[in-house]
């Protein structure tokens, strides 16, 4: 969200330091002496030895450590766990309580894994090597490893022109360049998401891919680092720097041939996605600026005058009361009114979401019950001399919620319970965080935060006239780790990272500032908003028991993705930031474990155009979390609003809905086994090197290619075509790509290219509706495209759609198709309710001479088929119940 205006000049101020980072002659790091390997002990899958350090230290941003402690751990076939930290002294490492570990599982012999580990002993050095082919992956090798209180140095050589994903979260190209690269991850409100910059969420995990196989290395640290990336002295390698904390990798093998095993493996560490309900699918809509209760009642009737599908809507914080969280402005939007409009949300089998900020306003003797009762449990973070630690926000003078306190979660829950409440409160669907990095408009030295809130007007005076208290509203609508040595230096470490905000405290919490556990924020950080995320999703199951919610988060760190979606945060209305937000996808679902997932489309800050619009929304059709939403400064952008956009949402929005059985199930299969929802072409092309780069084409879920017109004004669109079969996702035409750029034309501003992978099985239903709930009373549909072989397959999976446990049973079901038969297998233990309306076969090069269906019990009477020779489809009418297994057969 954007900062106050008038502080735009402090803030241009405090990014002086922006390129300003510690830089040092890589030759004078190389040169340090590194550690001496002593006492090795091997003991089946593990591995321990001492490192002492092995000549005259460096001492290049403090004392190097003397001594080490080495532990080396197969913990599965595919997964080396290596962990170095101080031998003499316990120093922080990422709580279990905020990513918990994985167990090992593997008992033979480190021969029998997929990858390896070797070592030099003096000086040390190590290498991850794949058994199979002896490739080397990882190795440290002419680069010793350094280990200072407040630097920690690490270096890997990568192949020339190396292919690495990952390192977030950035605004850059998907494929990171490896010229001079450097990746820093610290947590930071980063209005405009510039590139090359940190942003909101720290992810320290790269995937590198090979013609020859994919592997990952993920470092389990939550304190600041300068990740780097540089070819420019004729090698080519990656390096860690990092201000704290221990070396805790985790070394993924990956797999030869198969891009997705890798994303499988990461999920197995960090944790799989959580599964969100089926409405979360559909369109939500959003502003900063809605001025009351009326204008959001108006954009819902709107809306559905448009005959445009609004699923959620959302309101931001200009519902507060002086924009404080658990508040409702009595004039501008009286509680009242607010249970009046989710009343009618919920009658119109449609829902709302809230913002929830962490800051909470520092109200003494006001009667702010969240205040008061925060302050009476004593649940803020404090500063060294055990005082609240002070922030300015929007409500004015802050203090933050510490997430470590043994109290904090009983607290936000029941914060959720009193204003979040079905009888006299507002029943919020789903929950919507923001400014947890955490954010804070303060600039430093930020001496006297009160002057400055005062001096940025926060919180802001209203602009708008308030509304008639009896306004009529939908009218005439139609539808326990030790605490850190004082010798440590936490507001200005001897390395500095490339923080964009300035200093690390800068426009966030101290860096000195204490949690209840005794941990500083120099260490955690990067973890504030996870775990700000995980009480939200804790408070929110508790509201409703047994149901199954969506939370919305900005900030985030690995494992986030197990627990709450992300947007991609305050982007602006510009060609190149819808572009940018391909990549930013592929990143979080695609890599960092975060499929529910989404840019603000047409755009959050500026003014967007019809045209932007338009073809944003049809690629937001194609996000997992698919929002409109835009800042108070910007003109109004909800589709409605152009013709053309508003032609774009339908068509997209009804492409969306047929297809969304097919991606809550690419979802369920995600919480499953880490199955990427959203991935870059080569996870399905790895041998095709022309895919590498590619990050303005997409594969949603395993087997639809999305190719968006990317520049403006344009109606076409050149794109790769990898060497496989294709089909038209609206005509069903078949398409033969040769593993070659296309140029396809007169795509219309209403229009997407949309492509069915050869293979695939799809099952859709017949027609979009205006809500989910219509949605799953509506009859299936198969779509059968056959691969060159004459070979698909897919499959489905349906519950309730919204709970955590399923009373009423699932329904599992299998599609087969080779030899001109389909074959329809699975449980059944969810009541559809809907049938099987028709199957449509692709790819026929010739009409049948006739078509059978049976359902086991006998085979069907009255079957009826077309056959379109221009398209090569054969359609099926069944209309059968769509209750057990079949086989529909073409002769």
């Amino acid at each position: 969200m954007v900062r106050p205006r008038n502080t735009a000049f402090l803030y241009a101020i405090s990014c002086v330091s922006l390129v300003l980072g510690t830089w040092i002659e890589p030759s004078v790091l190389d040169a340090c002496p590194g550690y001496k390997l002593t006492n090795p002990v091997s003991q089946g899958a593990a591995f321990t030895a001492d490192l002492t350090l092995a000549g005259t230290a460096c001492n290049v941003f403090g004392n190097d450590l003397q001594h080490l402690t080495l532990a080396v751990t197969y913990e599965t076939e595919n997964r080396i766990h290596l962990k170095i930290t101080d031998a003499n002294n316990t120093r922080y490492e990422v709580p279990e309580s905020v990513l918990p570990r994985p167990n090992g599982t593997f008992q033979g012999s480190p021969s029998d894994a997929a990858i390896q580990f070797n070592y030099t002993a003096s000086p040390f050095s190590f290498t991850i090597f794949r058994t199979a082919t002896n490739e080397i992956l990882f190795t440290t090798a002419s680069h010793p490893i350094i280990f200072e209180p407040q630097y920690l140095r690490v270096k890997t050589d990568l192949p020339t022109n190396a292919n690495i994903y990952g390192i977030g979260e950035h605004s850059d190209a998907f494929r990171l360049s490896t010229f001079n690269t450097t990746r820093t991850l610290w947590s930071r409100d980063a209005f405009e998401i510039p590139a090359g910059t940190n942003l909101y969420g720290n992810h320290p995990i790269y995937f590198e891919h090979r013609t020859t196989g994919t592997h990952g290395v993920f470092l389990l640290n939550s304190n600041g680092m300068d990740i780097k990336i540089n070819d420019t002295d004729g090698n080519t390698a990656l390096e860690y720097n990092v201000i704290g904390g221990v070396l805790d990798f985790y070394f993924l093998a990956g797999s030869t041939d198969d891009p997705v095993e890798l994303s499988r493996q990461y999920a197995e560490v960090i944790g799989t996605p959580a599964e969100v309900p089926y409405w979360t699918f559909g369109l939500h809509q959003c502003r900063f600026g809605y001025t009351s209760y009326v204008d959001v009642a108006d954009v819902i009737t709107n809306y559905s005058d448009a005959n445009i599908p609004l699923e959620t809507m959302w309101t931001d914080i200009d519902y507060m009361d002086g924009r404080r969280i658990f508040t409702v402005d009595p004039t501008y939007f009286p509680l009242p009114r607010m249970r009046e409009i989710v009343e009618y949300l919920h009658d119109h089998d449609q829902k709302y979401v809230l913002m929830t900020d962490p800051a909470i306003a520092y109200a003494p003797g006001e009667g702010y019950g969240t205040y008061d009762r925060g302050t009476e449990l004593d649940i803020w973070l404090k500063m060294p001399n055990g005082s609240a630690m002070f922030s300015v926000v929007w409500p004015g003078v802050t203090h933050y919620p510490d997430w470590f306190h043994p109290s904090i979660q009983d607290f936000w829950t029941n914060e959720f319970r009193l204003f979040y409440n079905t009888t006299d409160g507002i029943d919020i669907d789903g929950a919507w965080i923001d400014m947890n990095e955490p954010s804070n408009f303060c600039v430093l030295p930020c001496e006297n935060p009160f002057q400055q809130a005062q001096q940025m007007d926060l919180p802001p005076a209203r602009t708008a006239s308030p509304p008639n208290p009896s306004a009529t509203i939908f009218a005439d609508s139609s539808s326990a780790l030790n605490k850190r040595s004082d010798e440590i230096n936490l507001l200005t470490p001897p390395y500095a990272i490339q923080d964009a905000a300035g200093a690390i405290s800068s426009l966030t919490s101290w860096t000195n500032a204490t949690h209840a556990n005794g941990l500083v924020e120099y260490d955690t950080h990067n973890l504030f908003g996870t775990m700000m995320s995980v009480a939200t999703r804790e408070a929110m199951l508790a509201r409703r028991p047994g149901l199954r919610t969506l939370v919305i988060t900005r900030s985030t760190f690995a494992g986030a993705g197990s627990h709450v979606g992300k947007w991609l945060g305050d982007n602006f209305s510009a060609w190149s930031e819808y572009r940018i937000s391909i990549s930013g996808m592929l990143g979080m679902a695609g890599v960092f474990q975060i499929p529910m997932i989404g840019s603000d489309i047409c755009g959050y800050a500026e003014d967007t155009t019809s045209t932007l619009c338009a073809r944003w929304a049809m690629l937001g059709g194609f996000y997992p979390f698919m929002r409109n939403h835009n800042s108070d400064t910007s003109i109004s952008q909800e589709f409605y609003r152009f013709p053309v956009a508003a032609q774009a949402a339908r068509n997209v929005l009804d492409m969306r809905y047929r297809l969304m059985d097919y991606l809550y199930t690419t979802f369920h299969q995600a919480n499953l086994d880490g199955s990427p929802v959203i991935q870059p072409l080569w996870y399905k092309y790895p041998k095709d090197t022309a895919t590498y780069p590619i990050d303005l084409q997409f594969l949603f879920g395993p087997s639809i290619l999305v190719s968006p017109v990317t520049e403006e004004n344009a109606t076409s669109v050149t794109v790769h075509m990898p060497d496989d079969t294709f089909y038209d996702f609206l005509t069903l035409a078949p398409f033969i790509g040769t593993g070659s750029n296309v140029t396809l034309n007169n795509v219309d501003f209403t229009e997407i290219p949309v492509h069915i992978i050869g293979g695939s099985i799809l099952p859709l239903r017949v027609n979009g509706t205006m809500t989910t709930t219509q949605l799953r009373q509506t009859d299936f549909e198969l779509v059968v495209a056959p691969s060159s072989g004459g070979v698909a397959s897919g499959s489905l999976f349906v519950d309730d759609g919204v709970s955590l446990v399923q009373a009423n049973g699932t329904t599992s079901v299998t599609f087969e198709y080779q030899n001109g038969s389909l074959n329809v297998t699975g449980t059944f233990g969810f009541d559809l309710g809907v049938n099987i309306a028709d199957v449509k076969f692709l790819g026929v090069e010739q009409a049948p001479k006739n078509v059978s269906v049976s359902d086991g019990s006998g085979q069907l009477k009255g079957v009826s088929f077309e056959y379109d020779a221009g398209t090569k489809v054969v359609e099926v009418s069944i209309g059968i119940p769509f209750n057990k297994g079949f086989e529909v057969r073409l002769e």
